[in-house]
């Protein structure tokens, strides 16, 4: 069996757990035979999957959000495969950046990622909590590849770097490098706000030691990303899928740090609804015991 993977731009997140994933599931099964392909991120996956151009995608919790629920368009059809790993979102700034709250950020320039990337709509979603505007309340940059944002950090194009998630390369490249590196998150109060007016972000840890120089754990608010799949996928196709996954879960936690969160307990806590889940795979999660008919 053959199918298709939609990922994001090269040097980001989604390139780099598609990898681990694929590299899992040929340990377990080689018939499976997934092909990954760059897209522009979340905001074109979902399209595509609806447009049956991809069979499956990786799709950015906002952007799934978004879309099965209808905001500012009709719910979309695609369904729910497995839950990828959580996202708390976060800046991050050279360690001798004189910034240190996000109001010091303000009218500074900052690369909030892809443009096509759904950490683009986390921040929007988080920033407005605190009654801000990316556009508006600073001086927004929007890169052509999310592996671009960790050098304008360091040679002073942008004051922050915005991104999210345990192992995200943009962070890891930013915190590795000569001087190191701080992130920058909301307060508690603004916690609070953000949570009060969207309700859907959820409170999400980054634990201590999860990029170099972070002594302490982080305290954000986030959402699940998830792979996504064509209306039209068959339940076969979406079962076996999920049995690989759940049979490749330490292969891919073995590859990368957030990948442990990919698995099958994660798919069925995490739906936010279990008919938002595609029946091949809902068919599965009930098997083991995860889901009830």
């Amino acid at each position: 069996m053959k199918l298709t993977l939609g990922t994001a731009t090269p040097g980001g997140g989604f390139p780099a757990y598609a990898e681990a994933v694929i590299a899992a599931i040929r340990e377990i099964d080689p018939t499976l035979q997934i092909e990954p392909r760059n897209t522009k991120g979340s905001t074109e996956n979902v399209p595509l999957l609806e447009n049956d151009a991809l069979d499956l995608a990786l799709v950015q919790g906002e952007v799934a959000y978004e879309a099965l629920q209808g905001v500012g368009r009709a719910p979309s059809p695609i369904r729910i495969v497995a839950a990828m790993y959580s996202t708390p979102g976060m800046f991050v700034v050279r360690a001798d950046s004189p910034a240190r709250t996000i109001d010091d950020l303000r009218g500074k320039p900052v690369a909030f990622g892809a443009r096509g990337s759904g950490l683009v709509l986390l921040a929007r979603y988080v920033l407005d909590g605190l009654g801000l505007d990316p556009e508006r309340d600073f001086q927004a940059v929007y890169l052509d590849r999310a592996g671009d944002g960790p050098a304008m950090v360091q040679d002073g194009r942008v004051a922050a770097l915005w991104g999210g998630g345990v192992g995200w390369p943009g962070f890891t490249a930013v915190a590795s490098a000569p001087g190191g590196a701080r992130f920058i998150v909301p307060d508690a109060d603004g916690l609070q706000r953000i949570q009060a007016r969207h309700t859907f972000l959820k409170p999400l840890t980054v634990p201590a030691g999860t990029y170099p120089g972070q002594a302490a754990p982080i305290q954000s608010l986030g959402s699940w990303s998830f792979i996504m799949a064509r209306p039209a996928l068959s339940d076969e196709a979406a079962y076996r899928v999920a049995t690989a996954l759940h049979r490749a879960e330490a292969g891919i936690a073995r590859r990368l740090a957030q990948g442990k969160e990919t698995t099958a307990a994660n798919t069925a806590a995490a739906a936010p609804r279990a008919e938002l889940i595609h029946p091949g795979v809902r068919r599965y999660l009930t098997e083991l015991g995860l889901l009830t008919r």
